[in-house]
C-alpha cells in the first residue's frame, strides 16, 4: 500500500522572503530536507511543503517559526534551522524567537550575544531572577561565556559596581609547579579563558581601562578567602574543580547587592582522587533555597562545531557501559 502524501501551503511576502528562509545556495532548505522526509519548493508567493501528513504538518510549523524570526528582523542562519530541525523531529513545541531575538548584550564590535537553545535561554533567565544560579552542563554550552555576557551588561546598567571572575587553579594533568613565572604568571593559563571571554565581550582597551580602576578582577579562587564581595557580579567558573571547603568559602564572600553564576562540568573533575566535588555536594545542600536556581544544559546545548556534541555523546554511552560492566565508579 502506497504511503499517502499531503501538500501544506505556506504563505510568503516576497522573492527575498523565500531567498533568506532558503538560504545561501538553499543550504538551509537542504538542512530541513535532511531532517524530514519532504520536498520544499516555492511557488509564486508561497512555499509548498509535501510529505506524509505527519512530517509535512511538522515542517509547516517549522517553516512558519522561521518566517516569523525573519519578519521581526532575525537573521536564520544555519546553526538556527538545524536547532529548530532537531526540536521538531523530538516533537519539542517551542518559541524560537522568544529564544533567538533575546539579546544579552552587545559586543563592542556589535555582535549581539544572545541564547542560542531552550536550555541557554533558561539559564539567562534564571540568572536574571535569581542571586545565585549554578550553570552545570558539558563543554561548549556557553555557561561562562553567557555569564560573563550577563555580568557585563549588569556593570554597564550600572546594577553592579564591579566584576569578579574566579576559578580554582587545579592542575589537569600538568603541573603548576613546572610553569615559569611567580605565583600569578603560575596561575594566569587557568584564568585564560576568562581572559578571552571578556576581550571578546568588551574589547581589549575597555577591558585594560576597567582592569586598571578595579572595576574588573580575575583571580585565583583561593584570593576570595576572607573577602566580603559588595555590589559585584561574581563568576566561579571550572567549580567543578573546587573542595567542598572551597565552595562553602566562595558562597559566603557574597556581600550586599552582589549576584554570583557558578558554572561547571561534574564529568570533568581534575581533583585528586579521594577528594570531593564542591560542586557535586552544594547540589544536595541547596537544591530547595529561594533565591538559588541550579540550570542543568546538556549536549543539546552544545554551540561549537557540532563533532562536540557527538564526542560528548559517545563519551556518556561509553562511561555508561563501563559503569554496567563494572558497578558504581569511586568518587574522585
Amino acid at each position: 500500500m502506497e504511503s499517502r502524501e499531503t501538500e501544506i501551503r505556506v504563505p510568503i511576502l516576497s522573492n527575498d522572503e523565500a531567498r533568506n528562509l532558503f538560504g545561501r545556495f538553499d543550504q538551509n532548505l537542504k538542512v530541513v530536507e535532511e531532517g524530514f522526509p519532504v520536498k520544499i519548493v516555492s511557488r509564486g508567493d508561497e512555499v509548498v511543503i509535501t510529505g506524509s501528513p505527519e512530517d509535512a504538518e511538522k515542517v509547516s510549523n517549522l517553516v512558519r517559526q522561521l518566517l516569523d524570526l525573519l519578519r521581526s528582523g532575525v537573521n536564520v542562519s544555519g546553526r538556527e534551522v538545524k536547532y529548530a530541525v532537531r526540536l521538531a523531529q523530538e516533537g519539542e513545541h517551542a518559541d524560537l524567537g522568544d529564544v533567538f531575538s533575546d539579546v544579552v548584550c552587545v559586543t563592542t564590535r556589535g555582535k549581539p550575544i544572545k541564547p542560542k537553545t531552550l536550555g541557554q535561554k533558561e539559564y539567562v533567565e534564571a540568572i536574571r531572577q535569581n542571586g545565585l544560579v549554578f550553570g552545570i552542563g558539558p563543554a561548549g554550552t556557553g555557561k561562562t561565556y553567557l555569564a560573563m555576557a550577563m555580568a557585563v551588561q549588569a556593570f554597564k546598567n550600572k546594577e553592579v559596581n564591579r566584576i569578579i571572575l574566579t576559578r580554582p587553579a587545579v592542575e589537569a594533568g600538568e603541573k603548576l609547579g613546572f610553569l615559569p613565572g611567580d605565583l600569578q604568571e603560575k596561575v594566569d593559563p587557568y584564568l585564560r579563558p576568562l581572559y578571552d571571554a571578556l576581550y571578546d565581550i568588551l574589547g581589549l582597551d575597555s577591558f585594560q581601562r576597567h582592569m586598571e580602576r578595579g572595576m574588573i578582577e580575575v583571580a585565583p579562587l583561593a584570593y576570595m578567602r576572607g573577602r566580603t564581595l559588595d555590589d559585584s557580579f561574581i563568576i566561579l567558573d571550572e567549580a567543578q574543580n573546587t573542595t567542598p571547603e572551597q565552595m562553602k568559602m566562595f558562597l559566603t564572600r557574597l556581600g550586599f547587592g552582589s549576584r554570583a553564576v557558578v558554572t561547571g562540568d561534574i564529568t570533568q573533575v581534575d581533583l585528586p582522587r579521594g577528594k570531593f566535588s564542591g560542586l557535586e555536594e552544594v547540589r544536595t545542600v541547596l537544591h530547595d533555597v529561594d533565591g538559588i536556581a541550579f540550570v542543568y544544559l546538556s549536549d543539546r546545548d552544545v554551540v561549537r562545531h557540532e563533532l562536540v556534541q557527538k564526542i560528548i555523546k559517545a563519551y556518556e554511552r561509553f562511561n555508561s557501559a563501563r559503569k554496567n560492566e563494572t558497578g558504581p565508579a569511586e568518587t574522585s
